[in-house]
């Protein structure tokens, strides 16, 4: 009975303010070992037992109780370990760096970096040391994000960076609005990265083939004005230049659109408009390729699928319609992004 009692022990109820300091801790401070003891009191206080928070941290049990005691008796004091004397590191200053560029090297294979470090130094280190040596060393697991960089030319994405924020400071002044300008499709395949689930389950959500919905938009960052068109069937060059004429006439100022240089964004039947538009103060900027990072309607795409979009949007083909109709009608108004 003794020994259940101790597995479902939890710290005393936090202060908001002691959260926010906890945090704090986990995130910035220096000591790997004062962030680990700082992340278990946090979620002890948040109602995970002591062998769940042993699981996630990647130590024993009794370690964790270890942390929970010094905090109830030493406050954020108990965090951080106390000066004292003892057997040397297992690991010398310079053996830690060859660690520290075998992880670089290695990040998804802490095991294979085990064992190259013992043929290169003859020692051998836990999967616990290593976690602490790459917490030492700022090596975090984290998602790694899909790049199109190296195919890009890093002096025209500056320049071109340089010319969109000269444009948003004639923005500012009202001399001038800016769009950004992208098309998107949405089907019953969904994109849910992460959502707060209940400890032991797995929240599923359905995941079909099915039509697409193709949504062509143009969002206006400084205000999250947003306007858009939406089609079942492929978008092609036709149906921007229809969406671009019914833009052109909808604006009352000079009005420049940002947009990348798909195809049917640069074809010989856009370009045959642009004479047009241009005459009623539309003007387009088209950006360098392979720099998604400039088109800022690419964040809006990814709210709304990630964030937006409720999971029950994904029952059926009709659902997701619905939903998705939902949303673009409230862009502007309940669905805001904060760009400031």
């Amino acid at each position: 009975m003794k020994g259940t009692f101790h597995t479902m022990r939890y710290v005393a109820p936090l202060s908001k303010n002691e959260i926010k300091n906890l945090m704090n801790i986990k995130t910035y401070d220096s000591s790997a070992r004062a962030r680990d003891r700082a992340h278990a009191v946090i979620l002890s206080d948040e109602g995970y037992r002591m062998n769940d928070i042993a699981d996630i941290l990647g130590v024993g049990r009794d370690t964790v109780s270890s942390w929970l005691d010094a905090w109830e008796k030493s406050s954020y004091e108990g965090l951080h370990d106390k000066p004292r004397s003892g057997r040397p590191s297992t690991l010398t200053e310079e053996e830690k760096k060859i660690a520290e560029k075998l992880t670089e090297e290695n990040p998804r294979s802490p095991k294979k970096v085990i064992q190259l470090l013992y043929d290169m130094t003859g020692k051998t280190i836990s999967l616990r040391t290593f976690r602490r040596l790459a917490g030492k060393a700022d090596l975090i697991w984290k998602r790694v994000r899909k790049t199109v960089k190296p195919k890009r030319d890093e002096e025209e994405f500056e320049k071109a960076k340089k010319e969109i924020a000269e444009l948003k400071e004639q923005q500012k002044k009202g001399d001038i609005d800016i769009f950004f300008f992208d098309e998107s499709g949405f089907d019953l395949r969904p994109e849910v990265p992460y959502a707060r689930q209940r400890k032991g389950k797995t929240t599923e959500i359905p995941s079909f083939r099915s039509s697409r919905i193709n949504v062509v938009g143009f969002f206006n960052t400084e205000n999250n004005d947003f306007h858009c068109l939406t089609f079942k069937c492929s978008v092609d060059s036709e149906i921007v230049i229809a969406c671009f004429d019914d833009f052109s006439d909808r604006i009352d100022k000079k009005t420049v659109v940002i947009l990348d240089r798909a195809s049917f964004h640069t074809s010989g039947d856009i370009l045959e408009h642009i004479e047009n538009w241009e005459k009623k103060g539309l003007f387009l900027k088209h950006l360098p390729p392979y720099s998604p990072e400039l088109n800022a309607i690419e964040i809006l795409w990814r709210f709304i699928r990630h964030y937006w979009l409720p999971f029950s949007a994904y029952v059926s083909f009709v659902a997701l319609r619905e939903e998705l109709e939902k949303v673009l009608r409230g862009i502007g108004s309940e669905y805001v992004i904060n760009f400031s």
